[in-house]
């Protein structure tokens, strides 16, 4: 019996030793590929160069607008291509714009600049921690500057006025309203970089920044006769800071 006992003991000892070294090794979990779909509201703030602007303003004696940047509002969207691990396409759109106000005596001059960009987006993802990435892109898509001046005599506009205006010197010295808006179109070309938070698996914040680079430019005077000699300075470029709030799978 004593026997029977030590030859069980023994045997309870070494049976779970040798089904342990029998057990595979789980391989390495690997980290997934990123997928799935978002779009949502991203504001931004543009630090463009007005300066040229400015002058020209100033030379026709309107007042400048502000050289502090531009408060952009849009938003954008993407999808993970599958194709490619962690590589997502998408779009964004974005505007803003700038206001001024002079009055000389009975003449009150208005001026407002306008800033718009919309583009194609393409992001390689870097999965930091968990909730947490960096996205590494750049964008290619088509910018705008609109300039739109105005000036007011303070008279009345009639029919027959409006007429007259248009048949040429009549009479008319001065419409008593007048407006021309100046517009640009550019190439866009801009690379960005985004760190995106998911708070739910449905809901990220983003903070980022890009550099928003506008070339070829195409000018015209009410959006239909060419404008020539607009200096090359004129241009919605320059360093843009940005967030979001999104909306998706993440």
């Amino acid at each position: 019996m004593k026997r029977f006992l030590l030859v069980l003991f023994l045997a309870s000892f070494v049976m779970p030793q040798t089904m342990a070294q029998d057990d595979p090794i789980p391989p390495k979990r690997s980290r997934m590929s990123k997928m799935g779909l978002f779009g949502g509201f991203t504001p931004g703030y543009l630090f463009m160069d007005v300066k040229p602007i400015n002058s020209f303003l100033t030379g026709g004696k309107f007042a400048a607008v502000s050289e502090g940047g531009v408060f952009m509002t849009g938003g954008a969207g993407a999808a993970y291509i599958m194709v490619l691990p962690n590589v997502r396409v998408g779009g964004m759109g974005l505007s803003g714009g700038l206001k001024s106000s002079s009055v000389e005596g009975t003449l009150r001059r208005d001026a407002q600049l306008s800033v718009g960009m919309g583009a194609l987006t393409v992001e390689y993802v870097v999965p930091v921690v968990p909730r947490l990435d960096a996205a590494f892109g750049a964008t290619v898509g088509w910018g705008f500057i609109d300039l739109t001046l105005r000036q007011n005599y303070g008279g009345a506009n009639t029919w027959t006025g409006e007429q007259q205006i248009l048949a040429g010197p009549s009479g008319i010295a001065v419409p008593p309203n007048a407006t021309r808006i100046l517009n640009g179109s550019f190439l866009l070309l801009s690379p960005t970089v985004n760190v995106e938070y998911a708070v739910l698996p449905w809901l990220a914040l983003r903070v980022g920044a890009s550099y928003s680079l506008m070339m070829l430019p195409s000018w015209r005077v009410d959006g239909e006769y060419e404008l020539l000699g607009v200096p090359s300075d004129v241009k919605g470029q320059g360093l843009m800071l940005q967030g979001g709030i999104l909306v998706g799978t993440f």
